[in-house]
């Protein structure tokens, strides 16, 4: 501790601080750090170790000043640190602020009566010690980003004044644009509102002309907790609006912007959003919410964050836009494939919410809905199926197939429709249903690859009537040409185990015999050397064609099946034996005897 004589000049000397700070004339910026470093932080440095009063408060207010001083110093030391406007006109004046106030307590503590009471003081000096560490906190920020040794002012006169840095235009370097970033997230932390506000939407620019190049930056670069904190409710709304809209282009940008954007933290504030905040912002947080599910890792999370239920009342009809609805039944879809998740969705009541939405919403909506229950009813077991079709999906899957024309509709329908066909009851209505067999031999002539599989594997795999097999026999010719020309093997399975279901009737064998094109097609899918097939699945169809006496048989022996059945015989392909034998009938010796031409 000091002695008397050393307080009374400490006192006398925070008089003539606080005296020479307390002129209102105006003063440069180098005039102001010139004051701060050289007369008002050596002072309270001083004075904070001679305290008698409140000695603890005043140590940490010496640590906080110490670093202050050092962390000034540094900034000092760039040339360039009067073109930045945060340093010069926000963080300098509010400092002098700070340490005025500083002054002023410092002359209260000499006091041995301690003008104001001891409590009063007490809060004071928290107050300044937390207004310290903003300070701190702020003078670091712009340290550690580098702004402070970039000349804003070296390109245009009048730069030097800007808001924020001018936004890079698309020729920009990487260094340019990672500079504007730290530029924006350094006033998202230290400016007024309206250098926030102008800030994000510089982002907002920035983000939208390239989104994959700069999400990946403002990851790098950026901070994302402090633009996730203006998420909260308490944040300004002109703020959060924008800042909404940022995470939901880093959501929607890249694979690792929506990653990071998610491990920061993004998905329990967005459901938020989505659950009570204003209309305007559901959308968009919705929209984010959509991208980030698209991780199983989110999509898990939801389920713990409550979030099941806030997706299942914004698919509710009337409780907001279309496109909320359709965001929200997407982001369902992609839940639904968490095994922890689809027992919340029933309990949640997500299945006559999406039922519904399969006829009173959008297109977009409809889509995820019937995706959605296609996922439920595959993985969901028995008693979600049940439910299903209790609530009515079934029928309005088909009402939905029926009325569709895109093409991406139609297909997201049908897998719900065969996912729901495991369920007893639903095969039995849809083995009966004529018109129902009658979309699917249209969609196996004309639909896309993705509906034509699912169709023949419904033809399949359900077990219709003679009457309705014969009905369908005007799409054998496409099955065929479906195992030919299909790059997928799954498609191939559904055509040709189609072709075998349909070929049990004798009138639809007759029908292919005739066929000349798909016999040919039929025969080269024979060949060993062809190896776009396998050999089981056409041996399986020729098997199923020569099923009974009569024309079959021959025309296919006809157009040169018993010479690859025969190679295939040699090797051991399962029911290649059996083919030859139908087809050769009682010269199967006589034609193992034949030297076949290569």
């Amino acid at each position: 501790m000091t002695d008397h004589a050393s307080l009374t000049s400490s006192a006398a000397a925070a008089a003539a601080a606080a005296e020479d700070d307390g002129d209102e004339s105006p003063r440069s910026p180098a005039e102001s750090l010139d004051l701060i470093l050289h007369r008002l932080l050596p002072f309270l440095l001083a004075a904070a170790l001679s305290a008698r009063s409140l000695v603890g408060r005043w140590r940490l207010l010496h640590s906080k000043l110490s670093l202050l001083l050092s962390a000034l110093v540094d900034s000092s030391a760039s040339p360039h640190w009067p073109s930045n406007p945060l340093f010069r006109d926000h963080l300098l004046p509010a400092l002098r602020s700070t340490l005025r106030d500083l002054l002023s307590l410092s002359d209260r503590c000499l006091d041995p009566s301690l003008p104001g009471g001891k409590l009063r003081l007490q809060s004071d000096l928290d107050i300044a010690a937390s207004a310290l560490s903003l300070h701190l906190h702020d003078l670091n920020l712009l340290l550690r980003s580098g702004l402070l040794h970039h000349d804003s002012s070296h390109s245009d006169p009048d730069s030097a004044a800007a808001i924020v840095l001018p936004v890079p235009g698309p020729s920009a370097s990487r260094a340019e644009l990672a500079l504007f970033v730290r530029d924006v997230f350094a006033r998202l932390q230290i400016g007024t509102l309206d250098l926030k506000h102008k800030a994000l939407d510089s982002l907002l620019d920035l983000l939208a002309a390239d989104p994959a190049k700069v999400s990946r930056l403002v990851v790098d670069e950026g901070d994302l907790p402090s633009l996730l904190r203006l998420l909260d409710p308490s944040a300004h709304s002109l703020l959060r609006d924008r800042a909404v809209a940022a995470i939901s282009h880093l959501a929607t940008a890249s694979d690792a912007s929506r990653h990071a954007v998610f491990e920061e933290g993004a998905l329990g504030p967005l459901l938020r959003l989505l659950d009570s905040g204003p209309a305007a912002l559901k959308e968009r947080a919705v929209a984010a919410i959509h991208a980030m599910t698209a991780d199983r890792a989110c999509a898990w999370a939801v389920s713990a964050y409550g979030g099941v239920s806030i997706l299942v009342a914004a698919c509710h009809t009337g409780s907001g836009s279309p496109a909320v609805q359709a965001l929200a039944a997407g982001s369902l879809k992609n839940v639904a494939v968490i095994e922890d998740s689809r027992a919340s969705m029933a309990e949640d009541g997500a299945v006559p919410v999406l039922v519904d939405l399969l006829v009173s919403g959008n297109l977009e909506a409809q889509k995820n809905a019937a995706l959605c229950l296609a996922s439920l009813a595959v993985m969901g077991g028995s008693e979600i199926r049940a439910a299903i079709l209790q609530e009515g999906g079934l029928r309005r899957l088909l009402q939905f197939l029926r009325d569709a024309s895109d093409p991406e509709a139609i297909d997201h329908a049908l897998r719900a429709i065969s996912a729901l066909s495991a369920s007893p009851a639903a095969a039995k209505l849809l083995s009966s249903s004529p018109s129902f067999f009658a979309q699917l031999t249209d969609l196996i002539k004309r639909g896309s690859l993705a509906s034509q599989q699912t169709a023949a594997s419904l033809v399949s795999d359900l077990a219709p009537g003679e009457v309705i097999k014969r009905s369908v026999a005007e799409s054998i010719p496409a099955l065929v040409k479906m195992m030919e020309c299909s790059k997928l093997g799954s498609a191939q399975q559904a055509a040709a185990g189609a072709l075998t279901s349909l070929l049990a009737v004798p009138s639809n064998r007759r029908e292919l015999s005739r066929d000349e094109k798909s016999v040919t097609r039929l025969v080269q899918m024979l060949d060993p050397r062809n190896d776009a097939v396998g050999k089981q699945l056409p041996v399986a169809v020729v098997l199923a064609m020569t099923a009974g006496r009569g024309g079959a048989r021959k025309r296919i022996g006809e157009a040169g099946a018993c010479h690859h059945l025969q190679k295939l015989v040699e090797a051991d392909v399962p029911g290649a034996k059996k083919a030859l034998q139908r087809i050769s009938g009682g010269r199967l010796k006589q034609l193992f005897s034949i030297g076949w031409p290569h």
